[in-house]
């Protein structure tokens, strides 16, 4: 029996391992050919580290394309958003978790079934609407379709773990003389903190490498996201600039990789363990 157990745990290592190479290794190559010389890239040689290493192709992103500019749109849209949208998920997966009304099973499935349209569907009526509103080519109305293409899934998941926490909690908080946004922001929303810290990361980077809807939206150069500025390295006959691309794309994950390193302290379960005394 020990034999059999060192045998699947080591499969399941094994197994692991292989999955991480296999998500790592794409991260690791446009790392490598992001340093790698035009001419060591089309030698049709393979290889994770480069002979000569070179910075060209990063200084040709910054000084051919609008990079900067296109990442401080992209953070712009990507920020107010997501602080939108966890602002408002957080009191309705709240009133969706401990209000019980006949409406419940339905307003949840309609926000699990609006997850199954493709973004083509919807694109003609936002667009009519913006239009009407004045915000077409605007990164205020680029900012409002991602919270509403982000809410569903954000209230979804909130949802889940405002169920999870004791209601003995929140009589507690009301019997210390706490309203009920008191008890949400200032009680609930700290115990929360696993579940925000994963809807926080789940929006931003939807909102960050969301590429349809600015593309379509936006026309001002000035004006567009990062992922748009992504594709103009590619030519008008679907050839890529490779060195380029590998390096404006490796510039395009570091704000995800910081704020997953800011926000790893908040994915830790248990915090409410211990709250409440049976």
């Amino acid at each position: 029996m020990t034999g059999r157990r060192i045998i699947l745990d080591g499969a399941t290592h094994l197994g692991l391992l292989l999955f991480m190479a296999f998500l790592v290794f794409p991260l690791v190559w446009m790392l490598s050919t992001s340093f790698k010389p035009t001419s060591e890239i089309y030698s049709g040689g393979v290889s994770l580290v480069p002979a000569e290493t070179s910075f060209d192709h990063y200084r040709t992103v910054f000084r051919e394309q609008n990079i900067l500019s296109s990442m401080a749109n992209s953070l712009y849209v990507g920020f107010f958003s997501t602080v939108i949208a966890v602002l408002i998920a957080l009191p309705g997966a709240y009133a969706l978790a401990r209000y019980s009304t006949r409406w419940n099973s339905v307003v949840l499935g309609w926000i699990l079934g609006s997850q199954i349209f493709p973004a083509i569907l919807v694109l003609i009526p936002l667009y009519l609407i913006l239009r009407m509103l004045l915000l077409t080519d605007s990164l205020v109305g680029l900012t409002l379709v991602y919270v509403v293409w982000d809410l569903p899934f954000v209230l979804w998941m909130l949802h889940g773990y405002v169920k999870t926490i004791p209601v003995e909690i929140e009589e507690a908080a009301a019997i210390d003389g706490a309203t009920r946004g008191q008890t949400i922001f200032r009680v609930l929303a700290p115990l929360l903190l696993p579940a925000i810290g994963a809807s926080v990361l789940f929006a931003f980077v939807s909102a960050w490498n969301e590429f349809f809807f600015a593309m379509v939206l936006m026309k001002s150069p000035d004006l567009m996201t990062l992922q748009v500025e992504l594709a103009r390295f590619t030519g008008m006959e679907g050839q890529a600039r490779t060195g380029p691309l590998a390096a404006a794309s490796v510039l395009a994950t570091v704000p995800s990789v910081i704020l997953f390193g800011i926000l790893q302290k908040w994915f830790s379960s248990g915090l409410v363990a211990g709250a409440v005394k049976n």
